[in-house]
């Protein structure tokens, strides 16, 4: 996957990737219009499909809202890294398929509008602006497959229809 950057800072919290008000659905659609308002107003009208959003420390802390990650993921947005993730907001990012990876010196060099390439399976990512080349650890195969299929329900359908 490769795509642009949008470039926060730390503690971006769940109240301001979807806010409270806009939490009565829990489909990644009617969310997706509203990811990010409070923090960056202008951000769903310049996202593209394959973006990626670069975050601080303690991306997602906050509430335990599923919303969140769903709200990224109905923006288009292909990957989060950050240097640190919020564990509840790991969790549900990992439950709805959106893919996330934790990689402090990825996160330093890119700027807001570098485009990024990730190799989820190895863990790489590579600046495409900068020259850069990063290594986040790597999701543990089952891990990896639950986000491969688009989360937690999809994983868990497949492996009952394969009994």
């Amino acid at each position: 996957m490769d795509g642009t950057v949008f470039k926060y800072g730390d503690n971006v919290d769940t109240d301001v990737i979807i806010p409270a008000r806009y939490c009565t659905s829990f489909h990644k659609e009617d969310l997706a219009p509203h990811c990010l308002e409070d923090l960056d107003e202008t951000f769903v009208a310049r996202v593209q499909e394959g973006d990626i959003i670069v975050a601080g420390n303690n991306f997602g802390c906050g509430s335990s809202r599923e919303n969140a990650p769903l709200a990224i993921l109905g923006a288009g947005v292909s990957a989060v890294i950050a240097k640190s993730f919020a564990r509840i907001f790991y969790r549900n990012s990992i439950n709805v398929g959106l893919p996330i990876l934790e990689c402090p010196e990825a996160v330093d060099a890119a700027k807001d509008g570098d485009r990024l390439s990730i190799d989820l399976h190895n863990g790489e990512i590579r600046n495409e602006t900068r020259g850069g080349s990063y290594k986040a650890v790597p999701f543990p195969d089952k891990i990896a497959k639950i986000i491969e299929v688009g989360g937690l329900e999809e994983y868990v359908r497949r492996r009952l229809q394969n009994r």
